[in-house]
């Protein structure tokens, strides 16, 4: 199962991305989550030690010169665009509770519009892990789609949106789908975030008609007081683990259903 999950910024990508992976984790599911977004946090979310150590792919120097046969940040009119990346998951993934993480940097372009070596690496490599792997692969992006091209696209089972209510959430939603339409991406659906009451579910229904829903995650201070605090989130409140955890029968409910038909 592969799921790229978007929104707008602050709207708890990296929080439903990192409690998916554990779900699945815990369900016995071998798991890579994908650190995406460059400005996200991921790894400190899902409790690993030292996260702001930890080298974006896009970053490894060495790494990009052997594969590419061009050094990071060169430029050159000629390099392997379709580079080996195959052994990059059991070389280069951090390994805790059952879950590979990777980071994988920023996608560049150069002032002609070309790819870039390191770029040509992350899409290599983002197509060799949602089109080979044979795991569950958790995407967790930028507010866009950047990451994903049509080559890529086909691959992914779902496409969240998550949302919360509010505007400008609606809206990073609605320009996510018109990306994702351009891509031929249309399996996307919606996850509720910071939800107080019956009427912000009323009013994420009634903003996105047309949207699938998976499930609404609940407000929790006790989330907001780990992550100030530098904790863990992924165990700090039942009510939000209970809800992904609802989440994910929903994701695998819906993936089962869509490859049937």
């Amino acid at each position: 199962m592969k799921i790229a999950i978007s929104g707008k910024g602050g709207v708890g990508k990296t929080l439903l991305s990192s409690m998916l992976s554990k779900a699945f984790a815990d369900s016995g599911y071998s798991v890579i989550a994908i650190d995406a977004d460059p400005d996200a946090n991921l790894a400190a979310t899902l409790g690993f030690p030292d996260p702001e150590k930890i080298t974006p792919i896009s970053e490894m120097s060495d790494l990009i010169e052997e594969r590419t046969g061009v050094k990071l940040g060169q430029t050159a009119p000629y390099f392997r665009l379709n580079p080996k990346v195959d052994d990059i998951p059991e070389k280069y993934a951090l390994k805790k509770g059952g879950i590979k993480l990777m980071r994988m940097g920023r996608i560049k372009k150069g002032g002609s519009g070309c790819y870039c070596p390191e770029s040509a690496l992350l899409k290599a490599l983002l197509t060799h892990l949602l089109v080979a792997r044979n795991e569950v692969v958790i995407l967790d992006m930028e507010a866009g789609i950047e990451h994903l091209g049509r080559g890529t696209a086909g691959a992914v089972d779902r496409l969240i949106v998550v949302v919360e209510p509010g505007r400008r959430s609606i809206e990073t939603a609605l320009n996510i789908k018109e990306l994702a339409a351009e891509i031929s991406l249309e399996n996307i659906a919606v996850v509720g975030n910071k939800v107080r009451a019956q009427s912000d579910k009323e009013f994420l229904i009634s903003s996105l008609p047309g949207f699938e829903f998976l499930g609404f995650i609940p407000y929790e201070q006790a989330i907001v007081d780990a992550d100030l605090a530098r904790r863990s989130v992924l165990d700090a409140s039942q009510g939000v683990k209970a809800a992904v955890k609802e989440i994910q029968l929903a994701l695998i409910s819906a993936v089962e259903k869509s490859k049937n038909n």
